[in-house]
């Protein structure tokens, strides 16, 4: 059986999110969480990503939010490849993608010292 991925907690302190393994771990407030690290858009690493003050995990490229407790896009891209504005039509195809194909989500829990991906 192989170790569990896991993080020191002391490294994720409120509203941060890291790299644990193939995982976006964060910290929401007290509220650890893990989802998978590849936005449903472009690929952007969710690990470099920010929590909004709604909890929403924001990806790093083109700011699609997701809820952390179920994976789903509630807020599709704001642009694409280098480009940064208003893509209605593309948005809503993004978003509809995204209802299929959710971020999976894990249980993050603090085991002592660590928070360790279940």
């Amino acid at each position: 059986m192989s170790e569990p991925d896991r993080i020191p907690a002391a490294d994720l302190p409120p509203g941060a999110v890291r790299r644990v393994g193939d995982w976006a771990v964060g910290n929401r407030d007290g509220e650890h969480f893990a989802v998978s690290r590849r936005c449903r858009h472009q690929l952007a690493d969710l690990a470099e990503g920010s929590i909004d003050a709604d909890g929403c995990l924001v990806c790093p490229w083109h700011q699609s939010r997701y809820d952390v407790r179920t994976g789903e896009m509630v807020a599709g891209p704001r642009g694409f490849l280098g480009y940064h504005g208003p893509t209605p039509g593309y948005t809503q195809f993004v978003r509809t993608y995204a209802r299929v194909l959710r971020l999976r989500v894990r249980r993050a829990v603090r085991r002592g010292e660590d928070v360790v991906v279940e």
